[in-house]
């Protein structure tokens, strides 16, 4: 790593880049191996990309950020050109850039420190938007202020609402701060809920409702009213209707993040649940991040997603990851020569060359599935089964030389055969057009700053979830209660996906078309021949590896039974 800027800077800064040396070298070995093997591919390119820049590269830079400086700056400019001007010493301002080659951040400092020289070091692009992030200041309106808002009107917001700039009008700026601080905390729901004598937000990380916030009560109808307005409907609305639907857009730092808006009616008022779909800037992939599951199992679905027509369902609780791994599945099955279409309610992750389809009402879905199927469509994509016309239809359509994905909601991946039964399809249907079932929940993962060595696991829970003895003995990681500042005292840091899936060969598909095995004796009968692991054994693989704990695994898999 080259330090010679060829100007020396001032001490700060120095010993700044000194901490940062010792933590790159001699400061390894008190990482975990796991850590290491996960940071060297991107330090490795970050160090190729300072070479042929001729800049220093850093892997981290947040340490060398002053905060107070950095919130000077515009942050939507900076995300755009993904730079971060990190402190300012007298006539010097130290930049990072994550492409040394895009002329936006020297535009950018020329114009605002016209007389400073700028010294330039690459980083990840992960590191400048957490040092813009962490200096954007999104606290929101103080208690007194809200308290002094008069309710008599309330402004008007376009439904691209950017929640990152400063409203004069305090109940814009309480709904920007909320649904800022939602992103920025990776939230996927913000729940507003209405009780007997509070008003209160709180936001979904990890799959964990976080604390609740609390709000003057008067604000109640203001802050119905302004969301509401976000989606151009009439607040009448609220009092014609149990429930409401509806959509809007929120810019972040430029990013457009949507949010799928549901509210219905409460004793005491309402309760609206928003989903932030923040997917703009990530592309699910088969087998990377969060979907990386294991060999075999991305093998069976790759087999599943070869067959010419067809049906393949993914099963799981909301909240579980499906769509996310249908998306992910249509990104591998979208070729220019197939006509891929969507009927989604409403449509989360747009990918190019696919013709999504938006469901705004229940009795819509019957056309629509009609006029698809004279749409000339290789590949259909439903959003849920839910009822027995969505599941005579997919079953048609898979009839008819189709490829089908679709979701609905059973427990295990063997149970989707009984749902469609009781559904009201005929065995040998089902049969004949499953060609995969399959069911995913998201586990989360230990925090790898504060997680915690045990030995073993104790008696009474071995017992209780029918583990192997070993695990008495067998070293583990659990979360830490208080967490630490990674994880924002969760013990917790992100999700990721775990699948099982069952692949019904012909031969399987004739045996339960005649009715020769039940279901679970399917799945009993694929797991011995191919040896294809279940939701349990991957979530168990998942601890062994120190990566989960059973205080995760407990919440989303029942293991008080053995698969």
């Amino acid at each position: 790593m080259n330090l010679n800027l060829g100007i020396e800077f001032n001490d700060t800064i120095q010993r700044l880049i000194i901490s940062q040396l010792r933590a790159a070298t001699a400061g390894q070995e008190m990482q975990s191996d796991e850590a290491l093997v996960r940071r060297s591919s991107k330090t490795r390119m970050l160090g190729a990309v300072g070479r042929a820049s001729g800049l220093p590269a850093f892997p981290q830079v947040r340490e060398m950020a002053d905060a107070e400086f950095v919130g000077y700056c515009d942050p939507v400019v900076m995300s755009r050109g993904m730079f971060v001007p990190l402190r300012r010493s007298p006539q010097q301002v130290l930049l990072a850039v994550a492409n040394p080659w895009d002329y936006r951040a020297d535009d950018y400092c020329a114009a605002r420190f016209p007389e400073d020289e700028v010294l330039k070091v690459v980083t990840l692009a992960s590191e400048v938007s957490a040092v813009i992030e962490g200096s954007s200041n999104s606290s929101g309106p103080s208690r007194a202020e809200l308290e002094a808002v008069e309710v008599e009107e309330f402004s008007n917001e376009t439904p691209d609402f950017d929640v990152t700039r400063q409203y004069d009008e305090p109940i814009a700026q309480l709904v920007a701060s909320m649904v800022s601080d939602a992103i920025k905390q990776h939230a996927s729901d913000i729940h507003i809920k209405t009780e007997k004598a509070s008003f209160q937000y709180c936001f979904r990380v990890d799959g964990d409702l976080g604390v609740r916030v609390d709000m003057p009560v008067k604000l109640r109808d203001r802050v119905d009213a302004f969301l509401l307005n976000l989606m151009r409907l009439a607040p009448e609305e609220r009092s014609k209707r149990p429930g409401i639907s509806g959509r809007f857009t929120a810019s972040y730092y430029g990013r457009a993040v949507g949010v799928r808006y549901e509210r219905h009616r409460t004793y005491r008022g309402y309760h609206v649940t928003m989903r932030l779909l923040d997917k703009t800037h990530l592309e699910a992939r088969l087998g990377m991040g969060t979907l990386a599951f294991d060999e075999e199992t991305l093998f069976e679905l790759d087999k599943a997603m070869a067959v010419p027509s067809g049906i393949i369902v993914m099963s799981g609780p909301t909240g579980s990851g499906k769509s996310t791994t249908l998306n992910a599945m249509l990104r591998e099955l979208n070729h220019p020569e197939d006509n891929i279409l969507t009927l989604e309610n409403p449509v989360e992750d747009e990918i190019p060359g696919v013709t999504h389809c938006d469901l705004r009402d229940s009795t819509e879905f019957k056309p629509m599935i009609a006029s698809f199927m004279r749409s000339d469509p290789d590949v259909i994509l439903m959003g849920e089964v839910r009822d027995r016309e969505s599941a005579e239809l997919a079953i048609e359509a898979a009839i008819t030389g189709h490829k089908v994905l679709t979701t609905i909601h059973t427990p295990r991946a063997s149970q989707i055969i009984e749902r469609f039964q009781q559904l009201g399809m005929e065995r040998w249907k089902i049969a004949q057009t499953l060609k995969a079932a399959c069911a995913q929940r998201l586990v989360k993962l230990l925090c790898p700053a504060c997680k915690e060595r045990t030995e073993g696991i104790p008696e009474r829970e071995i017992r209780l979830f029918h583990l192997d003895p070993a695990w008495a003995t067998r070293p583990v990681f659990v979360h830490h209660k208080e967490g630490c500042p990674d994880c924002k005292g969760r013990g917790y840091a992100g999700r990721t996906a775990i699948l099982e899936i069952l692949p019904i060969s012909p031969k399987l598909g004739d045996k339960l078309a005649k009715g020769e095995i039940t279901p679970f004796e399917l799945e009993q009968e694929v797991r011995r021949e191919s040896g294809l692991p279940s939701l349990r054994d991957n979530g168990l693989k998942l601890m062994a590896e120190g990566k989960t704990d059973l205080d995760a695994l407990k919440k989303v898999l029942d293991l008080t039974y053995e698969s």
